[in-house]
């Protein structure tokens, strides 16, 4: 595999950065994930801007590059790679070890894939089988506190959440997500997805107002549901809504849309509506990169 870093390709075994890079020490760095389907970038636009406002959250604006979207593209070509998964992460670089930023940045940019399998209409799933949830004692961090919407290299929140799956699991299989409550027991997200619930009324997913990042996934099936007049609603939800649910999934962009098997064991499990959105969700894979 070559790496894109710093505006460079270089074998997987060189693509290392500084140790006193500040996204290595501090997670002071902006990052992105994607799909490419057919060798394009899934909603380049919607992922490069996410990045830009995450970079500006953090205080290092201009340390995006231009060229970032060209990178990407070199990347994918050198590993002729069609179907990938990317990553995309931009540093404030070295400095000085000390917590207070300087003011002038020399930006680390990297860029990494990996193989994926094909999407759209003739593809297959990145998962095995729909996810198994639960429910965990870790809470989102307030936004008061860290902006919920900068996606930031420091994943502590969803690292404990996980980490609890595992304990809970007592050397048993893990749940495949936990999902994480705010401070005052709304559901917000899974550790690395968005969650999305079905009842008699329609769509049901937590909404913005609260401590959770949208994600890019999340926005693309909210616009097939409403362009199918599927009722759709944002909202303040507890765990027992889910519970009750008729059905359940979540999104990324490597899962695409994944459904939710059970929540705490308890079964809530596909149906009419998440197998229509996976299949609509296909066809624009399908019609836009293929």
């Amino acid at each position: 595999m070559q790496y894109h870093v710093n505006g460079t390709l270089v074998p997987e075994d060189e693509a290392t950065v500084s140790v006193r890079d500040r996204g290595f020490m501090y997670g002071d760095a902006a990052f992105e994930t994607l799909r490419a389907y057919g060798g394009e970038p899934f909603r380049w636009d919607a992922h490069r801007e996410r990045l830009q406002r995450t970079a500006e959250t953090l205080g290092f604006a201009d340390a995006v590059p231009e060229d970032l979207g060209e990178r990407v593209d070199e990347t994918l070509a050198a590993n002729d790679l069609e179907e990938a998964y990317v990553r995309l992460s931009v540093t404030r670089g070295v400095q000085p070890g000390k917590l207070t930023p300087g003011a002038d940045v020399d930006p680390t940019v990297v860029v990494i894939c990996k193989e994926l399998p094909r999407g759209g209409l003739d593809g297959e799933r990145v998962w095995d089988e729909p996810a198994s949830a639960q429910t965990v004692r870790t809470r989102r961090i307030p936004s008061e506190a860290v902006p919920a919407d900068a996606k930031t290299h420091n994943y502590l929140n969803g690292i404990l959440g996980r980490l609890e799956l595992r304990k809970a699991a007592a050397g048993g299989e893990p749940a495949d997500e936990c999902l994480i409550r705010d401070t005052d027991g709304n559901l917000a997200e899974g550790a690395t997805s968005n969650l999305f619930f079905v009842t008699d009324n329609g769509l049901r997913t937590p909404s913005t107002d609260l401590d959770l990042l949208p994600g890019v996934t999340r926005d693309v099936v909210m616009d097939i549901a409403r362009g199918e007049d599927f009722p759709v609603e944002t909202g303040h939800y507890s765990l027992d809504a889910l519970r009750d649910a008729d059905e359940a999934f979540l999104t990324n962009s490597t899962w695409e849309i994944r459904p939710i098997a059970t929540v705490d064991g308890i079964s809530v499990g596909s149906g009419p509506m998440t197998k229509l959105l996976q299949r609509l969700f296909d066809e624009r894979i399908e019609e836009r990169h293929y």
